[in-house]
């Protein structure tokens, strides 16, 4: 079998910072580039090509895509036009066509209202959010749905979405409707703003309705692409995945590299929650980052343990880095590097220099890094006494990554929830010795690193105290860890996920062209 075509689908693709999803996503694409696959690369906003010559990048401000809009009718009074049950259960669709042509004649919304309620049953989709996103079809077509549409049952409201998408021309088309069921979240958001903007990313805001955006812009510059499978990474492009996959009749296959429960602890977010179940449940194969990973989305999302395959990161080496000359300095460097959030445990960090402090005055702790837990970190450290013996450098990227790395006796990583983490095999390709947390994935990869409990500083500390100490010790981690990694590549993970691809076209199949739209 010949190497497939891919669309993949993610939120970031930087390769000049350390650790990440962009990180992730730019080496295994890569890997897969260099296995054979044809890689057409969907962000939601445009970047320097120069960074990605290897795949085509697909962006809102480099394809030009139609937007398709509604226009709003002349104002007018809203009209009223009964429908019972009954007739919604035996005829919906000429029930509704009926109502419709008699709005296009007034040129005025129609308003549609089910009587006799009191003989329909409450469903789950009662407090659930699609109503919300019928609702807001039924605006977007001109049809505002009256206030007794909370009462219907699930299976009326299903037969009422496939009338709207049955009727010629289509109240809802079958993009539309693909992209409502797969973001039922999305609630009366659409109505706002139907537009592609011109760039969608990034992670502040509204990213429910920025995930919207970026599957009606996926939907509309991906369906006439020859590809084979799609490749979702993370929550933000499942519901892309979802709808491009009802579209198309592609299998979907979705990397879950971190979930809502590493974000975010047990208070999930669970509109999120909602979404990465729903994604990792539609797709054929599901791709974890380690066994961590895996046995979280068996246990907390319900998902069969047959259909994940567990791909662990890799790491880009550059020998000729490895000479960088170390700035001479009195003061021994151990290093936090990566975001400054809950997750990565910064706190545990800041517990553990103070413990080192007690015993070894020689030493600075540089963090380098940005994120929501900064502005605590520094004052902890100020509270405890040693903000002079900490380095605050904030975010770092290109060559300045490599000189931090090149100041470094020790990197910690004291992550809460770790589902892999690449920073530690970079500094190990830097021959900076490692001390990681259990709760990591990248720790089921690792030999020659220590490892540690997170919440024990005691036992953090006196690692760390234990590398400085002792020459041997460190020269040991540093040599044999960058052997070590050596044979954790891109390359290995690209091939682990062609099998995973390779799995989900036997299931699906591999259509020769796209499917023609209506």
């Amino acid at each position: 079998m010949s190497a497939p075509r891919v669309l993949m689908l993610g939120w970031e693709f930087p390769p000049f910072i350390t650790g990440g999803l962009g990180t992730a996503c730019h080496g295994l694409t890569r890997g897969l580039t260099s296995a054979g696959c044809d890689i057409t690369f969907a962000l939601p906003r445009a970047i320097d090509q120069s960074h990605a010559s290897h795949v085509r990048l697909l962006s809102p401000a480099s394809a030009a895509v139609e937007a398709s809009t509604w226009v709003a009718p002349p104002e007018g009074t809203i009209t009223e036009s009964v429908v019972s049950p009954q007739e919604l259960e035996q005829s919906t669709s000429s029930a509704l066509e009926t109502v419709r042509r008699s709005s296009l004649a007034r040129g005025t919304p129609q308003r549609i209202k089910i009587l006799d309620l009191a003989a329909t049953q409450e469903s789950a989709y009662a407090s659930g959010n699609a109503r919300s996103w019928l609702t807001s079809s039924a605006r977007e077509a001109l049809v505002a749905m009256g206030p007794d549409i909370e009462h219907l049952s699930e299976e009326q409201i299903e037969r009422l979405v496939e009338s709207f998408a049955r009727l010629d021309p289509p109240v809802i088309s079958d993009e539309d409707l693909a992209i409502r069921r797969a973001l039922p979240e999305a609630g009366l958001r659409a109505h706002d703003a139907p537009d592609v903007p011109e760039a969608i990313g990034g992670y502040d805001g509204d990213l429910i309705l920025a995930s919207e955006r970026y599957a009606h812009f996926c939907v509309r510059a991906a369906q006439k692409l020859p590809f084979d499978i799609i490749h979702a990474h993370d929550w933000l492009t499942y519901p892309a995945g979802i709808a491009l996959a009802r579209l198309t009749g592609r299998p979907l296959v979705v990397h879950v590299h971190a979930t809502e429960f590493d974000r975010s602890g047990d208070h999930v977010n669970q509109a999120v929650y909602n979404i990465e179940r729903r994604g990792m449940h539609a797709a054929v194969r599901v791709l974890a980052v380690s066994m961590l990973t895996r046995n979280l989305l068996v246990n907390r999302y319900g998902v069969s343990p047959e259909k994940i395959d567990v791909v662990y990161n890799g790491v880009d080496l550059e020998p000729s880095a490895y000479g960088i000359k170390r700035i001479e300095r009195s003061e021994r460097i151990v290093l936090y590097f990566g975001r400054i959030t809950m997750q990565k445990g910064p706190e545990y960090f800041v517990r553990a220099a103070k413990r080192v402090l007690e015993v070894e005055k020689n030493v600075r702790f540089v963090v380098a890094g940005s994120g929501d837990q900064a502005t605590s970190m520094i004052e902890m450290a100020a509270a405890m006494g040693i903000g002079r013996h900490m380095t605050f450098t904030g975010f770092l990227r290109g060559k300045d990554i490599a000189r931090v790395f090149s100041l470094a006796d020790l990197y910690v990583m004291p992550s809460v929830s770790e589902p892999f983490g690449i920073a530690p095999l970079e500094a190990m390709g830097h021959r900076v010795p490692v001390i990681i947390s259990r709760n990591s994935g990248v720790s089921e990869v690792l030999t020659h690193a220590l490892k540690v409990n997170f919440w024990d500083v005691d036992e953090i500390a006196n690692k760390i105290v234990a590398v400085l100490r002792h020459p041997p010790l460190r020269a040991e981690l540093r040599d044999r860890g960058l052997f070590e990694v050596r044979g954790i590549t891109w390359d290995g993970a690209a091939k682990r996920c062609l099998e995973s691809y390779r799995k989900a076209i036997a299931v699906v199949g591999r259509p020769a062209t796209p499917r023609a739209k209506r």
